[in-house]
Order: C-alpha cells, then structure tokens, then sequence
C-alpha cells in the first residue's frame, strides 16, 4: 500500500511538473499553451471522476444519488478554471435550469470541451444517457448506475422508438431530467452549424411526455480547436432557451418538432457566436427544406433520421 501512494505521488507530481513546463513555455509558444492546458483538462477530468464516486456513494447513501452528475459537474468546472481559465457563462433569465423538471435537455455537440460546458450548466436531478450494456463495465458502470444515470438499451440502433423504450418510464418515474446531444457526435466545426438531428431526444421527450429545453452554446473554435492546436482561457457564452412542450404530441411529430427545435437553436447559436467573437456578422451554412425537413448537400446541414 505505501508502495502505490509513492507511485502515485510521483505520477502527480510529474504531471504537475510537465504541465507548469508547458505552461511557461507557452508564453512564447501558442502550440506549448495547447499541451498545457490539455494536460491541464485531463487531470481535471481525473480529479472530478474521482471525487464524483465518492460522491455517488455518499449521495445514494442519503437519498440524494440524483445529485451525483451535478455534483461532479461543479467540481469539474472549478477544477478546469483554476487550471485552464476557461470557462462558460450560463444565461437563463427565466431559471429554466432550476424550476423544469424533468425535462430533456439538449444541445450542441462542439468538441470535448462539452464537458465543461455540462460542468457549469447541469442543472440539479440531471444526468446524461447511457447504453445499457455500459453497466456491466467495472467502476464506469458502477459510477453510472450509482449516480442515476439513465439507461437505454440500444440494441435496435435503427429504431430510435425502440431503443429509448423504457428510458421514459425511468424519467417521469424518477423525476429525473436527461441531458443529451442530439447531433450524436462532436462537430469540430469553425462557423455556427450544427450536424444533422437525429431523432432520440425527440422521442425520448415525446414517450416521457416531458418539455425539451435547448441549451445553446456558442461557437468557441476561437477558443479551442483541436485541429488547429488552439487552447486559450476565456468565456464562451451559453443560452438556456425557452422549454418546447411535447404534451399530446406522437411519435409522427418527431420529423417536425426536430426541424422546428433545430431552426431555433441554430439562430440562436449565430447570434451568441456574433457576442463571442466581438462581430456584427458570422459565416453561416444555409440549410434547405424538402418535403417540411432539412435537407443540406456538402456542407449543408439537415434534420435526418
């Protein structure tokens, strides 16, 4: 035992060395600032995983597991501004975040800085999604399982009904909001887009009869950009939009609801990423409809199944 505290004092102290390294000769080198700051958001990371199962375990123990992801959340958004100076400003002027519940939660999917973008906004009895099948993995589905994530069993990946089947039922059960992208994976896009929706939020909000709240973010690849090496500090600034209702509505009004709920997000997320940068007019993707939903070709974006 005293040998792995030894080991595992030298590994931080080496990580903390080589990070400070980078950090100074970051000032003379913008490539040196985005390994430092990198390196800075994986401990981060690694100190928030830790700290969020202790969490899980304390909390469950007092009935309170459903604060677990928020919890993590705020330790990870502390962590990433005292190492990193980045950080994102929330604006709900209607306390969205605080008073609807349960709801699902959406947003855009930029990069992995997300994470801190989920960090700073989560609001409390929130959690993310999760496959089914990550509650057999050690640690990571014992976390997940004890924090209150909400499963879904993704079997039938081609029907988006059949794989949130359940997951509902967990929500409206548990009053227990969801956070989800409904993009599916990270964009890594330079100008205000959005990939193509897919359709599982939607159906998700649909079968628990529950708002979704869209949550946008600005366009921050002038902050970080993975391709081009950039990592600066800064603020990115973030929307939390007015819920849209899905009472009474069906599974035939997912097409409409995704299109609709896109439309709004995206020119919200314009006009944020117009405040980000200090501009008065931002490169958008212009997006055509056919037959009621967006269609795009090469850069376009769309609402697809």
């Amino acid at each position: 035992m005293a040998a792995i505290i030894t080991y595992t004092g030298y590994f931080f102290a080496y990580y903390a060395a080589l990070t400070m390294f980078f950090h100074l000769l970051g000032l003379v080198n913008s490539k040196a600032a985005f390994v430092a700051r990198s390196l800075a958001m994986y401990m981060s990371i690694l100190i928030a995983s830790a700290y969020g199962l202790g969490a899980a375990v304390f909390l469950s123990l007092i009935g309170k597991r459903g604060l677990s992801q928020w919890a993590v959340g705020r330790c990870f958004k502390l962590c990433m501004y005292i190492s990193t100076g980045l950080h994102f400003d929330i604006e709900d002027p209607k306390n969205h975040l605080g008073t609807v519940r349960p709801a699902v939660f959406i947003g855009p999917h930029q990069t992995e800085v997300d994470l801190l973008m989920l960090g700073t906004m989560f609001p409390q009895y929130c959690s993310i999604t999760a496959k089914t099948q990550l509650k057999k993995i050690p640690f990571l589905g014992w976390f997940m399982t004890l924090s209150g994530a909400v499963f879904i069993d993704r079997k039938n990946s081609k029907d988006a009904r059949q794989a949130m089947q359940g997951a509902g039922e967990q929500i409206t059960k548990r009053k227990q909001s969801v956070y989800m992208f409904p993009e599916g994976t990270r964009s890594y896009t330079k100008e205000p887009t959005m990939l193509p929706f897919k359709k599982g939020a939607f159906h998700l909000a649909i079968q628990a009869q529950v708002p979704i709240v869209p949550v946008v973010v600005a366009n921050y690849s002038h902050v970080y950009s993975l391709k081009e090496m950039v990592f600066k500090s800064g603020s990115v600034p973030c929307k939390v939009l007015d819920p849209i209702p899905t009472a009474g509505l069906t599974s035939a009004d997912v097409d409409e609801l995704a299109r609709e709920t896109r439309e709004v997000m995206l020119k919200e997320m314009i006009a944020l990423t117009e405040k980000a940068r200090g501009k008065t007019a931002v490169k958008t993707v212009p997006v055509k409809q056919q037959n009621g939903v967006a269609k795009a070709s090469g850069s376009d974006m769309r609402v697809a199944a």
